[in-house]
């Protein structure tokens, strides 16, 4: 006990150090090696979650197939631009987010025209970070500007474009496998430090100053939870068109209903086919790049999105912790197919509970816990493997030694007939089995010595009941025993005095039960199974050590019943043989409750057997 103990102070030590480790590390950002595992769950919870309404205050207009094939060019000239953009100015949205980059001089009366019409109406319009080292996250600048993206530099709209619209960038954070999984509210580049399009667009719509904290941006009244970096994780409501689209050649004819752009936010952007700028979603594997920031200003303005912050971090790194040292606190406990169970209940509740709070807008990691939880568990549980089998090759020596003993009876007539079972012996006989529930589990608790002692109560106690009967006890299996009435010599009177036998076994042994302590009492039971027929006594063995047995049909029907007897919560199974047998006088009847009688299949036979349960009054 001394052993397991220390064992299991290591391993939860030991746990408890690894489990704390990698919550720093996920605090710090820094376990980039569990981005895949970590997007392709997300993936799932999102799928699982399922598509939901986009808000009513977003509008997407959409230069595509049909708006390309309607004005003839690709991409629109910027006369066009101006031309639509001043169409849905006349329907009087809230604002006008141009997700489009106009870093080059056209013609000069387009660009003249677009400048003018982007004056005309609020407007946000794009610039773009361009990243060409290997980092992209700054690692200082305080609090606020920790590890927000570093650009090389920022390619910015003409001036003539930037001083009748705000510009804000456009660049979306994309994982390894090119998912859009954040956008950074803010870049830097040098000394240079400018706001998110979706910000800019979310802080003109509702005509507030954006403040950046530590967990999140205040707009207004408004309180919007950011990542790490200052980023906003994105949460798709569905597929492609969730988001309330009307192509740009509706608007350009007029054949569009004004109450879907008066008072919305307004996302003009490309969807045309071979665009290029598209990102797979767990939705959707073509997700025009304009749904991606019209989400992210659903978030700014309406909906929040899904937070995932210092404070799910924190909560990552202390399940990182605790649930690990759960597990490999039930494992210790338990560990056999109870833990395991007990085990895969608890990972079951966990994984159902994380995806509960994902579908409410709480992201917290699923693949921190997991690393968390595999070292330490599959180490443990090889130790304890290990362990259990030392301790079974003990008791398995301790219970060949237990079972050397012999049936007195039978001890003194081999004494006289040496040669008594030298060739094999059909006969009838009655067979009673019986055997304690519980003991296995028990018996590791115990320890070897209290085991030994408490079979040897057991052994002493059914010897006495089993010696007042007549009978003999062929074998001491472990926690069990196998009686036969019928040996040496077959009597008349076998199955009555078996009947009787079995029911005394019944008593005597829930009296020895209550002696017991009950931190022992309460976590075993008994069970026996009683049976007549024709068996097959020999001796089995060679050398020095023999051993008097019977096998046969009755013998494995007898045993089964025990089974039977468990599962039907009696004391006693009894096949309806060995009551006839015995005859209506029995003690079976005069002692107890016989209910019956009942079919019951019995395992490794075919056929049904008719059974009566004995419970006691």
């Amino acid at each position: 006990m001394r052993y397991r103990s220390a064992l299991m102070l290591a391993a939860l030590t030991l746990t408890l150090v690894w489990g704390a480790g990698l919550g720093a590390a996920h605090m710090r950002s820094n376990l980039w090696f569990l981005e895949r595992v970590e997007a392709t769950l997300t993936d799932l919870r999102i799928l699982l979650r399922g598509s939901r309404p986009a808000p009513d205050a977003l509008t997407i207009v959409a230069i595509d197939d049909q708006t390309v094939q309607r004005t003839g060019s690709y991409p629109l000239a910027r006369a066009r631009i101006a031309e639509l953009i001043d169409a849905i100015g006349r329907a009087r949205p809230n604002i006008i987010a141009v997700d489009m980059l106009f870093l080059e001089a056209g013609a000069a009366e387009g660009d003249a025209a677009l400048a003018a019409a982007l004056a005309r109406t609020p407007s946000i319009i794009a610039g773009a970070a361009v990243f060409q080292r290997s980092s992209q996250r700054a690692g200082a600048g305080g609090a606020l500007l920790d590890r927000i993206p570093d650009a090389e530099s920022f390619l910015l709209p003409l001036p003539r474009f930037s001083e009748a619209a705000q510009v804000g960038i456009v660049n979306v954070g994309t994982d390894q496998s090119g998912t859009p999984r954040e956008i950074p509210m803010i870049f830097r580049s040098g000394s240079d430090i400018r706001a998110a399009f979706p910000l800019q667009a979310a802080a003109l719509s509702l005509g507030v100053e954006p403040v950046f904290g530590a967990d999140g941006i205040e707009l207004g009244g408004r309180h919007v939870a950011t990542d790490s970096g200052q980023a906003l994780p994105l949460a798709f409501h569905g597929p492609r068109g969730t988001i309330r689209t009307i192509s740009a050649a509706a608007i350009l004819d007029g054949s569009f209903d004004p109450a879907d752009i008066s008072g919305k936010v307004v996302v003009l952007g490309t969807t045309v086919t071979g665009g290029g700028d598209v990102f797979p979603t767990p939705f959707d594997q073509v997700l025009p790049g304009v749904e991606v920031i019209a989400t992210a200003i659903g978030h700014l303005v309406a909906d929040g999105g899904i937070t995932r912050n210092r404070f799910t971090h924190r909560i990552d790194a202390a399940t990182a912790i605790l649930l690990p040292m759960l597990l490999v606190t039930i494992l210790a406990f338990w560990p056999n197919a109870p833990g395991l169970a007990a085990m895969g209940a608890v990972l079951v509740c966990w994984l159902a509970l994380n995806a509960l709070l994902f579908s409410n807008g709480l992201w917290l990691s699923i693949s921190l816990p997991l690393t968390a939880i595999g070292p330490p568990v599959l180490i443990f549980g090889a130790l304890q493997l290990l362990l259990n089998r030392r301790r079974a090759q003990h008791f398995a020596s301790q219970s060949r030694m237990l079972q050397a003993i012999q049936a007195p009876g039978l001890g003194k007539w081999l004494a006289r007939h040496p040669d008594f079972l030298a060739l094999p012996v059909r006969q009838d006989a009655a067979v009673i089995f019986i055997d304690l529930s519980g003991f296995t589990g028990l018996s590791e608790i115990l320890g070897p010595n209290s085991t030994r002692d408490l079979l040897n109560g057991f052994y002493q106690m059914v010897d006495e009941e089993v010696a007042a009967s007549g009978g003999s006890i062929i074998s001491f299996m472990g926690d069990g025993a196998m009686i036969l009435f019928g040996l040496p010599a077959p009597k008349p009177d076998d199955a009555q005095r078996a009947l009787g036998c079995a029911v005394s076994l019944c008593g005597r042994t829930g009296q020895w039960l209550a002696t017991l302590p009950s931190s022992t009492s309460e976590r075993i039971g008994y069970k026996v199974g009683a049976h007549f027929g024709t068996v097959v006594a020999s001796r089995l063995g060679g050398g020095e050590r023999q051993q008097i047995t019977a096998t046969g049909d009755t013998v494995n029907i007898a045993s089964r019943l025990m089974e039977i007897a468990k599962a039907n919560r009696a004391e006693l199974a009894l096949s309806s043989e060995i009551l006839h047998v015995a005859g209506p006088d029995n003690a079976a009847s005069a002692r107890g409750t016989l209910t019956g009688p009942l079919e019951a299949e019995i395992r490794g036979r075919s056929g049904a057997v008719t059974i009566w349960l004995w419970r006691g009054g």
